[in-house]
């Protein structure tokens, strides 16, 4: 046991390396930005306290985006999506896989669930024991079900996913400014520097690196942060951006996106002057998403309408959903869309006359 412990240990410790990195990179540009440019190389007192004013406001919210992305603790399944005690035991027991999803279909028809595996089977995570949520995954390195995941992150020890995805966010937004602030700034000392019009001190030498280091972390920093930008303005997380969510229509890549603003309200919330602010405000709770349908349902397979009197019943064929057709499904849809239901839906006519229309599918 001692060898597993120790083992553990060094895992955990390893972990922190690129954090511990990222810090010791950050305390070096404050000190060498501070100290070497604005003290001892900046002469003009004015520049010197625009600068140090400007730098201190993308220090701060960079650090403070960078912390609560770190600190921020993955959430989880909660209770409802797990087993009970019976239906856990027949489950284990139960050999054969096609048992095993009988279970678990009977315990998924209460729960808010729309996606499937790439089978049409309920997901289900053997290792925490918990049916997936939609846009549930496991991290095998945080060893957990992480609501909405995005990926793990290993420059901030911690999985990315609907607790901490806005905090992200802005911290490769802050980041990126912070970086840009001091290339900028540090560019016409770079020059004087390196044709000598500045005389050889110890701050040539921080100076001259620093605009080298912010510079690549622009680059870097600059590809990843327009990724994820339309990554939130397709609702995608970079999970589903390389293998889309399978609906009970089939797979569809964009079975979460509600329209631009929308998708960006999900994560940044409907207040525009929190967005900025390494403070939680997306919309919702991790488990269930609205979505809508692209594709027709081809379980249902036909609309009945209900006579009315002196009419007889007639069976219209279902025509397949329009781009225009599209529209939101509430959380209480997802719940119903387990199992065998039956939808009662009343559509008003232009005259003001009211048709019912019963739609019935299978599983």
């Amino acid at each position: 046991m001692a060898p597993i412990h120790v083992l553990r240990c060094c895992q955990r410790f390893l972990a922190w390396i690129p954090v511990i990195f990222i810090a010791l990179v950050v305390c070096w540009s404050y000190y060498a930005y501070v100290v070497e440019l604005c003290i001892f190389t900046i002469p003009s007192i004015g520049e010197k306290i625009v600068y140090l004013i400007f730098f201190h406001l993308s220090f701060v919210m960079f650090v403070w985006s960078y912390w609560k992305t770190i600190f921020t603790k993955p959430a989880n399944p909660s209770k409802e999506f797990c087993l009970p005690k019976a239906e856990k035991e027949r489950y284990e027991k139960e050999e054969r896989p096609e048992s095993q999803q009988e279970i678990l279909w009977r315990v998924a028809t209460s729960l808010p669930l729309y996606t499937r595996t790439g089978a049409g089977a309920i997901r289900y995570c053997d290792r925490c024991q918990v049916i997936k949520p939609d846009r549930c995954h496991h991290c095998s390195a945080c060893d957990m079900c992480v609501l909405k995941m995005d990926h793990h992150c290993p420059w901030v020890n911690n999985c990315v996913g609907f607790s901490n995805y806005k905090f992200f966010i802005l911290f490769l937004a802050y980041s990126l400014v912070y970086c840009l602030f001091i290339a900028a700034t540090v560019l016409q000392y770079f020059i004087k520097f390196w044709t000598n019009e500045l005389p050889d001190t110890h701050a040539k030498f921080h100076v001259l690196f620093l605009f080298f280091v912010a510079a690549m972390f622009c680059i870097s920093i600059l590809s990843l942060f327009s990724y994820h930008l339309w990554l939130v303005g397709k609702n995608r997380s970079t999970i589903e951006a390389f293998r889309a969510p399978v609906f009970r229509t089939g797979s569809d890549k964009n079975g979460f996106s509600l329209g631009f603003r929308k998708n960006i309200a999900q994560v940044f919330g409907d207040q525009k002057k929190y967005w900025l602010l390494p403070i939680f405000t997306s919309q919702g709770d991790g488990l269930t998403f609205p979505t809508r349908l692209v594709n027709a349902d081809v379980e249902q397979a036909t609309v009945t309408l209900e006579p009315e009197p002196n009419k007889s019943v007639t069976d219209v064929p279902v025509s397949p959903l329009s781009e225009s057709q599209n529209r939101l499904l509430s959380n209480d849809q997802h719940a119903n869309s387990i199992g065998d239901h039956l939808a009662n839906n009343t559509l008003e006519s232009a005259d003001s006359e009211t048709i019912t229309i019963s739609m019935e599918s299978k599983s």
